[in-house]
């Protein structure tokens, strides 16, 4: 429902607001997110703040305090897939263990989502896909050999 104080944007003009927001504030969950585009008098729901993050490359950072933020990727910047993967492991990765053929990836509380979207754009021959809850990512290996492999990989960048 709009209201006069609210008002629907197209995608792109949404996105463009998305992408100011977190350049000017510390937008560090998408709830703040979606307070703050609300604030702006745009409304959105969870599913459209979440595609939004993923379409524009969002990346969660923590601040110099340690709180964590979105931020916009550089200009023409599209990092490394296992550089971003890296990243997001050493900073919020806890364990990778394997378990049958699945590797369990232990995080700090958000950050799954962000390491599945890393492992599924590294493109590694030994995934066949991830599942992301809040703070658990779960790696699907084709066998139990190279979730073990893979666990041990994973494990190295957590440090």
């Amino acid at each position: 429902m709009q209201t006069e104080h609210t008002r629907v944007l197209r995608k792109a003009e949404r996105q463009r607001l998305v992408a100011s927001v977190v350049t000017r504030r510390r937008v560090g969950t998408q709830r703040e997110l979606i307070e703050q585009l609300a604030a702006a008098g745009c409304r959105v729901t969870q599913a459209t703040a979440s595609r939004d993050i993923r379409e524009l490359g969002l990346e969660k950072v923590h601040d110099p305090v340690g709180r964590p933020r979105y931020v916009l990727p550089g200009p023409g910047d599209r990092p490394d897939a296992r550089k971003t993967l890296g990243s997001l492991l050493g900073q919020f990765g806890r364990r990778a263990v394997a378990a049958q053929n699945v590797v369990v990836v232990q995080s700090e509380i958000g950050s799954a989502p962000a390491i599945a979207r890393a492992l599924d754009r590294l493109g590694h021959p030994q995934i066949v896909g991830t599942l992301a809850g809040d703070d658990t990512c779960l790696v699907v290996a084709p066998d139990a050999g190279r979730a073990v492999e893979l666990a041990t990989e994973l494990a190295e960048l957590l440090h």
